[in-house]
């Protein structure tokens, strides 16, 4: 018995040399099997088969092409290389709980015309051959029903690949560049393929028709990133092998690396004769646009953007309301998430950063603004409202940062009455002299500042001299103790000098002239008594 991993979802499988189809225990799918000759061989399929499961068909169908230069008559490998050009995806039907065939790479030609289909079929026996024709007559109606929606949508100029989150599920920088391109380009009326906003209406629907669409429509695809396993992400390669799978085949077609932050020699190998430009250059924009021009020729683009405008106006409408009742039932998440897609289509919009804004400080309406404890000067969503707002919208933002600043200036007049504070209040309301009466509120807190600096001048001058007082008082108090102490020390040491040590030294003399020793104290000396006072 040999342990095979299911190609569908990866479940072990205990098979014997002789079988060619099985069932999987875990997904129950009925599949075919390949000649499993040795243990080598069935490590390339179970390689390959990962990648094919994580979509990385490239990969995938290289070591079945090395299976293929090993044993030319494997039936399993001519059809895994069909999954593989296809990009054929199981995917779990949610009625049925089986899995079925989804088409991630569509190609013009019928799997029955392919090469590689016929190949599986001649070298099949009987059981695989009635799976593989079974799964192909599936495959090629799913393959006619895309091809009918991509017939349908219109022709694109640009298509931008690009990596839209990370691993964390967050925005990438490539994908705030890509928005940036993709405005740019639209200005200069382009139609462009950018999923961000393309697909954004095509939620819960197959994405392969449009993209498949775009792919074959667009005469530039610019590929994108800033790092390099963002080249390689599986999504991102799809589109761009395929592009350039395309131009093999002789479309006439330009693709375009960008880079940013990162060593040019670290884009894919792919890429490698191809002119990649730095978009941390300076004019990279304008450089990539007039290029992009000559290549697509486009005529009147002026007036294209005038219309790419006026519908993105339309679209935008209903977002804007959106955000402004998020707002208003204090859904500050959801706010923000919808300010995010109306400046994908209109980054100038000076409504939406007014919602940022107000997302970001959880007020529900602009009115409430002004009741903020601290101005908004330095916000940078208050810095762009001002600048893309009209007169009127422009005027009542500042009202409101007026008012959060008088409001701050007066709590300071008022509440601190020393002269730093009052300059403080002086200095704000001057910030707004044409506010209400800030300037005439400015001019007061000064000339407190200067009373209160003068009075605490003289309150220091005060306690300077009550603190010298207190000094000369403690110098008499410590002298009064010290001089009668000095007194009685002196008049002792003239008592002693003048009275009792001539006395005592007359004594000890005669004594030591005139002293014997014992006979009985064997030599000791015999203390003298102390002479009495």
């Amino acid at each position: 018995m040999t342990v095979f991993k299911c190609k569908i979802c990866g479940g072990a499988l205990e098979i014997d040399s002789a079988q060619s189809v099985a069932t999987c225990e875990y997904c129950g799918t009925k599949q075919t099997l390949p000649r499993l000759d040795d243990e080598r061989r069935a490590n390339l399929y179970d390689r390959a088969n990962h990648f094919r499961r994580n979509n990385d068909f490239d990969k995938a169908m290289g070591i079945f092409e090395q299976i293929l230069n090993e044993e030319p008559t494997d039936a399993e490998a001519y059809w895994s290389i069909v999954l593989c050009r296809y990009g054929i995806e199981y995917v779990e039907d949610p009625a049925t709980r089986r899995r079925v065939p989804t088409i991630n790479r569509v190609q013009f030609t019928s799997i029955f015309d392919d090469e590689d289909y016929k190949s599986a079929i001649a070298n099949a026996d009987g059981y695989q051959r009635d799976i593989y024709e079974a799964e192909a007559t599936a495959i090629n109606e799913l393959q006619k029903g895309i091809l009918a929606i991509s017939q349908a949508e219109e022709p694109f100029d640009v298509f931008i690949c690009y990596k839209e989150t990370d691993a964390n599920g967050r925005r990438t920088q490539d994908s705030v560049l890509a928005t940036e391109l993709y405005h740019e380009l639209t200005k200069e009326g382009f139609k462009v393929f950018f999923s961000r906003i393309t697909l954004e209406d095509k939620l819960g629907v197959a994405y392969e028709p449009y993209i498949f669409a775009a792919l074959h429509s667009a005469k530039v695809m610019v590929v994108l990133g800033t790092r390099p396993e963002h080249f390689n992400a599986v999504w991102v390669k799809n589109e761009w092998s395929r592009y350039l799978a395309l131009i093999k085949n002789g479309a006439k077609k330009t693709l375009i690396p960008a880079y940013r932050d990162m060593d040019p020699y670290d884009l894919p190998e792919e890429f490698s004769h191809l002119q990649a430009q730095d978009m941390s250059k300076l004019g990279f924009m304008q450089d990539l646009t007039r290029g992009i021009k000559k290549i697509v020729e486009a005529d009147a683009p002026k007036g294209t953007s005038k219309e790419t405008v006026a519908t993105t106006a339309l679209n935008i409408t209903p977002l804007l309301k959106r955000v402004f009742m998020f707002l208003e039932d204090g859904d500050f998440e959801s706010a923000n998430e919808y300010c995010e897609k109306v400046l994908d289509q209109d980054p100038e919009n000076a409504q939406v950063y007014l919602g940022k804004l107000m997302a970001k400080l959880q007020v529900r309406r602009p009115a409430d603004l002004c009741q903020l404890n601290y101005p908004l000067n330095d916000d940078p969503d208050y810095k762009k409202v001002l600048r893309f707002a009209d007169d009127e919208l422009k005027q009542k933002i500042l009202n409101c940062n007026s008012e959060i600043v008088y409001n701050k200036a007066a709590m300071y007049a008022s509440e601190c009455q020393d002269s730093a504070a009052l300059i403080a209040a002086a200095e704000l309301f001057e910030s707004i002299a044409n506010y209400k009466d800030a300037a005439k509120r400015a001019a007061s807190c000064r000339q407190e500042a200067a009373r209160a600096r003068k009075k605490s001048e003289e309150a220091w001058q005060a306690a300077q001299r009550a603190a010298r007082q207190r000094a000369r008082r403690s110098r008499i108090i410590a002298l009064s103790l010290i001089i009668p102490v000095v007194c009685a020390v002196i008049a002792f040491i003239i008592y002693y000098n003048t009275v009792t040590s001539p006395k005592l030294m007359d004594w000890c003399l005669k004594r030591w002239m005139t002293h014997t020793i014992s006979p009985h104290t064997t030599g000791r000396i015999q203390p003298l008594p102390f002479p009495p006072r």
